[in-house]
């Protein structure tokens, strides 16, 4: 599986650097390197122990099949060309620490909106910039990590629900790519043809989300239920932002299986600032408390497969088959997915 990364504040930019590079556990760390605190603690399962098997198997120790990250600016709006921030790709079919213009990019950008991305390529799936995420639909980016199971037998039915304008903006081979074409497909429909372009309610979003994921599993029953087969869990941990707020999932159609691991932090940010004291996994006794009331930080979210500091207070696992809903003014709900299996 892969791993993948996502920042959202309201007023405090982050550099690039800061949050995916220099902490002890940064994303580009994590092409060979797993952090998996309280995912045994956390998931007790009555029927089936979890093992490290079953983590390690939804976790997998090595992503390096591509490099991504989409980061947003207000230069396009400042020009009149579009409304609100939009988003810049940079995608590589390289690892992080050796590539010397992601290395650039991120010591020289600042951004109050961010989703980077590593890739494991599930089965046969090319290895190419376009099968990279996060995927660009209009203002929206598009993250996934799982998998959509049996998804070569199923791949001609889910194009068969893809929009026209959605199918349009597919370059690439993965499961991954259509399931965010299949999202956008349904924004679309809700919102009608302007739903890319501008920001949409928190709850379409979700309504979206949800319509996506119930799809893909009718299809699946479809499918594979003509041959008598017996259907795959997927799982669908997937993250959505149009710059200003922010939808992510944690997910898998299993009753004692679970997802991929996800955390989110509203605390770790100011750590992960050099303007501010508290560097990346400094120390913090005896020290100014960065997270204090009044210290002048900015509101802010990370979402991320692994935790990016070793500070485990700082973060909390997302529970399973559970949305995380980031709005504008940064109020974060953590609510049920309404997908029934």
């Amino acid at each position: 599986m892969c791993r993948w990364f996502a920042y959202l504040s309201d007023s405090e930019p982050c550099l690039l650097e800061d949050v995916l590079i220099v902490p002890q556990h940064s994303l580009s760390k994590q092409v060979h390197d797993r952090y998996l605190p309280y995912l045994s603690h956390f998931e007790p399962d009555s029927t089936k122990k979890l093992t490290r098997a079953e983590i390690g198997s939804r976790n997998s120790p090595y992503n390096m099949d591509g490099l991504g990250v989409g980061w947003y600016s207000t230069a396009r709006a400042e020009y009149g060309e579009c409304d609100g921030p939009h988003a810049a790709l940079y995608k590589v079919l390289r690892q992080p620490m050796s590539d010397p213009i992601y290395q650039s990019i991120c010591a020289n950008t600042a951004t109050t909106a961010v989703f980077a991305h590593i890739r494991a390529a599930s089965g046969d799936t090319a290895i190419t910039e376009y099968n990279c995420h996060p995927f660009q639909f209009g203002r929206w980016l598009f993250m996934h990590n799982g998998s959509v199971a049996h998804f070569s037998e199923i791949q001609r039915d889910v194009l068969m629900t893809i929009s026209d304008q959605a199918l349009k903006l597919v370059k690439g081979t993965t499961d991954s790519e259509h399931l965010a074409a299949l999202f956008f497909t349904y924004l679309e429909q809700s919102r009608g043809d302007a739903a890319w372009s501008t920001s949409q309610p928190l709850e379409d979003v979700k309504a979206a989300m949800e319509q996506t994921i119930m799809k893909v599993l009718s299809i699946q029953r479809n499918v594979i239920g003509r041959t008598g087969g017996e259907v795959a869990a997927s799982s669908l941990n997937c993250a959505v932002t149009d710059g200003t707020q922010l939808f992510a999932t944690r997910f898998r159609n299993h009753p004692t299986e679970h997802p991929p691991s996800l955390y989110f932090s509203t605390r770790a940010g100011p750590t992960l600032n050099r303007k501010y004291p508290g560097h990346p996994d400094k120390a913090v006794d005896g020290t100014e408390d960065v997270n204090k009331e009044g210290s002048g930080h900015g509101a802010h979210i990370i979402v991320a497969s692994e935790p990016i500091t070793y500070r485990d207070e700082d973060w909390e696992l997302i529970e399973k088959n559970t949305c995380l809903m980031v709005s504008r003014d940064m109020t974060v709900r953590q609510v049920p997915l309404g997908v029934a299996f």
